[in-house]
């Protein structure tokens, strides 16, 4: 039985992947080091900032010390916000998409590699805060996807809040990325894919696979957790 929905944020929620791609290069610039947008996509998409720029510094890439790191993933979060308050945009059908899922009254939850102010930023923007019970960001867990973490601690927020208890195998995770298919997987929920950041090839591991939320029922959503 289908009891909550999970969502990924950044290329599920809003298309908001190119303007991290443009925050990060702003910061890396002043060190020489300029991420291709095919480098981005196929390596470090899936990353929180601060791993991101670990792994940058791990490879060589990055000639910083470590304790730079978080300094970096500062810088780069407030020219991310000043972006996003321009140029942030939510993905066409997500809109109408929410509203079916809360008229099924079925809880909603965000689990991102985002920070939290990042995600908030963009919902309150659109007007969409209130669609989601629980959000679950970067800086709540110490392991980030494709680890299961993050969506075992969203699921534990949301019971929380409800008054049955709802089991992992009830929870349908949408996401845009290997690595959080992987991790809700991981996790024993199931995955809807959107190929919103990379193809259908590249996104074997969910369940269900489409090109946008609004070619979604809630009768699709019942029969994965049926």
């Amino acid at each position: 039985m289908l009891a909550a929905v999970i969502f990924d944020f950044d290329g599920v929620i809003t298309d908001s992947e190119i303007l991290h791609f443009r925050s990060f290069n702003q910061v890396l610039a002043p060190y020489n080091v300029t991420l291709t947008i095919k480098d981005y996509y196929k390596n470090y998409l899936g990353l929180t900032d601060i791993d991101l720029f670990k792994l940058l510094v791990d490879k060589g890439i990055l000639a910083v010390d470590t304790c730079e790191i978080k300094n970096l993933a500062e810088q780069k979060s407030r020219v991310f916000k000043k972006l996003a308050k321009t140029e942030g945009r939510i993905i066409e059908g997500v809109r109408d998409f929410l509203q079916i899922v809360r008229q099924n009254n079925i809880p909603m939850a965000i689990c991102s590699g985002a920070l939290l102010a990042e995600i908030e930023l963009i919902l309150d923007e659109a007007h969409l805060r209130s669609f989601f019970e629980v959000i679950i960001s970067a800086e709540q867990v110490k392991k980030n996807k494709p680890h299961p973490d993050g969506f075992l601690l969203t699921l534990a927020k949301l019971n929380e809040k409800s008054r049955d208890v709802i089991a992992p195998g009830q929870c349908i995770v949408i996401e845009d990325s290997h690595w959080g298919l992987k991790a809700a997987r991981a996790a024993g929920m199931h995955t809807i894919a959107v190929t919103n950041s990379y193809d259908a090839e590249e996104l074997a591991l969910g369940e269900k696979i489409i090109s946008n939320l609004g070619q979604l029922t809630i009768n699709d959503l019942q029969k994965l957790c049926d």
